[in-house]
């Protein structure tokens, strides 16, 4: 696009140059310039100002170069100039893009000439000393990652190393435990001879810190085959309420020692299901384990079960009317829990106590693995464990079964 000039006066040609001259001349000018009247009205401009400026001008039109550019009447910029200024500089700011407007003041012609010179952001040098800093920095988290990951996988397999260690001892430990267990009970029954009243205080005793050793054992292993990725489900068709009988029956000698009471109630329709008989007996053992080292006598312990409708939740969830309408009315899995009577667990631990080798509550036996264990052998059934408590009014351990189990 050509400079164009916009009803020139007699002036416009000055001295020496003809109006093609100056419109080749503007248009060789590589910054915009606005050239206007005493008055303001801009008489030229070439295409660059025009472009960069957003100015629309025409031959009819009457654009003023101080209100459109500078929102100022012209006075204020004419007596600065008048004043014996030869140049004068002003910042311009015209949407996204930023000026700095030098004008002069022609006084043969009466004429202002802006020259506009966009402001450019220059890229800032980059600091040697700054480069330097920004690599050595990079190296140094390098270093910092291969010595984290190494440190991790040392102590993947210091934990590896543990697992396996545990394994073994408690393997090594569970024969010659369940060969004292059986000499016990022999004992007690009076097999091998008539027993004192004292006598056989201590024999019971023997045998419940016997039985304790047992359990931990059993936990050990537990422990070591889920560290180690070897637990296998043994899914079988098998009536839960059979198991956790057998449970029950187990424990009743152990809280009647301490004073406490035990109440099992099953719901006669629970149907049989697949699950592990062994492991589902496991985690109700951990659950009454943890029930009665934090149930002062006399209290109660009471196990429960009986069917229930998960409603598992969805990516998309229906609304209420259509999930009521669609639901299956039997039951698809059995709420198992087991609740006590002892002091509570704070709401902040509600989570934690889950974790391997956690014990809120540091006066009471035992290595914090029972509540962790119980979680894992109920999620790799698929189910669901969660507990409920108050600081002052016992907790109640919930865990759900799946009865669709493949």
């Amino acid at each position: 696009m050509s400079g164009t000039i916009v009803n020139p006066p007699q002036s416009a040609v000055v001295t020496g140059f003809s109006r093609g001259a100056v419109i080749a001349l503007l248009d060789r000018v590589e910054t915009p310039v606005v050239v206007s009247e005493r008055t303001g009205r801009i008489v030229l401009i070439n295409a660059r100002a025009r472009k960069a400026l957003r100015l629309e001008v025409s031959d009819d039109s009457a654009i003023n170069l101080f209100t459109e550019l500078f929102s100022d009447e012209g006075n204020q910029i004419l007596r600065r100039l008048e004043s014996g200024a030869e140049e004068l500089q002003l910042e311009l700011v015209r949407g996204e893009n930023k000026f700095t407007a030098s004008l002069h003041w022609m006084r043969e012609p009466d004429w202002i000439v802006a020259q506009f010179v966009p402001h450019v952001e220059t890229p800032l040098e980059p600091d040697r000393a700054t480069q330097i800093t920004v690599q050595e920095l990079l190296q140094e988290r390098e270093i910092t990652y291969r010595n984290l990951l190494a440190a991790y996988l040392k102590l993947q397999e210091v934990n590896r190393q543990k697992t396996v260690f545990l394994a073994s001892a408690a393997h090594e430990l569970k024969t010659p435990l369940a060969v004292i267990k059986g000499y016990y009970d022999l004992m007690l029954t009076g097999s091998l001879g008539k027993l004192s009243d004292k006598q056989r205080d201590i024999l019971e005793e023997s045998k419940e810190s016997c039985e304790r050793l047992v359990r931990l054992v059993s936990m050990f292993l537990n422990y070591s085959a889920l560290e180690s990725g070897k637990l296998v489900l043994q899914l079988r068709e098998n009536d839960l309420r059979d198991c956790l009988d057998e449970v029950a029956k187990r424990w009743s000698e152990a809280f009647q020692r301490k004073g406490v009471k035990l109440e099992a109630s099953f719901d006669p329709s629970i149907p049989n299901f697949r699950f592990d008989y062994q492991k589902v007996q496991q985690a109700a053992a951990n659950l009454l384990d943890n029930a009665l080292k934090h149930t002062p006598a006399p209290g109660t312990v009471r196990l429960h079960a009986g069917p229930h409708f998960w409603e598992r939740r969805v990516t998309e969830v229906a609304p209420i009317q259509e999930r009521r309408r669609f639901r299956l009315p039997r039951p698809n899995s059995v709420e198992v829990s087991v609740a006590d009577s002892g002091p509570g667990i704070p709401a902040e631990h509600h989570q934690e106590i889950f974790e391997d080798f956690v014990r809120v509550d540091r006066n009471t036996t035992g290595m914090g693995l029972g509540l962790a264990i119980a979680k894992r052998l109920i999620q790799a059934h698929r189910g669901k464990i969660w507990v409920e408590s108050e600081p002052v009014g016992g907790s109640k351990f919930t865990f759900l079964l799946p009865m669709d189990q493949n």
